[in-house]
């Protein structure tokens, strides 16, 4: 076995594609922009952990252009659905021999790397079983598992506030032990960007890219941003 691995499921950052939610606020090349930075921070964030980074990409034809951005070995998303693509970047990385293996998005640069370690070593704890880091949304930010649990993929509201129970049901069903490691919040929204940003909301050596790029949209006139990082009291027309 070569170890533990963690894969990153992330859409090559270009306008259109990227950070779709987002760009409904801030429109698609800003949008793009920020992808950008969040895959770049949470790529950081794997590099800098005890295991083996890649970075999962869709589509499949700017592997090489991704892995070039974050400086981590690229494998092609398959087919499907994110059930159907995340089960088969799993067996990817079980069939390169490591153990245990995790996936995160690229929605939580903001990430705490202990949060992500946990989900590694309560894996290595339960081999039979498997672990998520739940998201404030009603879904989840990583999974890890020691051997392949497809069951845990199959029938899933992604997209969802639902993800998490169903996810839990799944386990349940077919007798998988589920362990949950701790909670984050995802950045989907202009609201959520404006939460990272906010004052002591994180320690600056953490999402460092992502928060410059929010940065410039506040320079630019993002109102809702510049709103979240009033101190409380401070006049918006003064």
């Amino acid at each position: 076995m070569k170890g533990p691995a963690i894969g990153i499921m992330a859409k090559a950052p270009l306008p259109g594609l990227a950070k779709t939610r987002l760009a409904a606020d801030v429109g698609a090349v800003i949008a793009a922009r920020l992808a950008q930075a969040m895959l770049a921070d949470t790529a950081a964030l794997v590099r800098a952990l005890d295991a083996d980074g890649y970075v999962i990409v869709t589509p499949a034809q700017h592997c090489a252009s991704v892995s070039s951005q974050v400086g981590l070995p690229a494998l092609p998303q398959s087919e499907g659905d994110l059930g159907c693509r995340m089960m088969a970047a799993v067996a990817a990385l079980f069939a390169r021999g490591h153990a245990p293996v995790a996936l995160i998005g690229t929605d939580t640069p903001h990430l705490p790397p202990c949060h992500l370690k946990t989900l590694l070593v309560l894996a290595t704890r339960d081999p039979t079983g498997a672990v998520i880091g739940p998201a404030e949304d009603g879904g989840y930010w990583g999974i890890s598992l020691s051997r392949p649990a497809p069951v845990l993929f199959v029938g899933i509201p992604w997209g969802s506030a639902g993800v998490l129970e169903a996810t839990r049901l799944a386990a349940r069903r077919a007798g998988v032990a589920l362990h949950e490691g701790p909670i984050c919040f995802d950045i989907d929204t202009i609201d959520d960007l404006a939460r990272l940003c906010a004052p002591g909301a994180a320690t600056p050596d953490r999402a460092s890219r992502t928060r410059a790029a929010a940065a410039l949209i506040e320079a630019g006139g993002g109102a809702r941003l510049a709103a979240a990082n009033m101190v409380p009291g401070e006049d918006a027309a003064s």
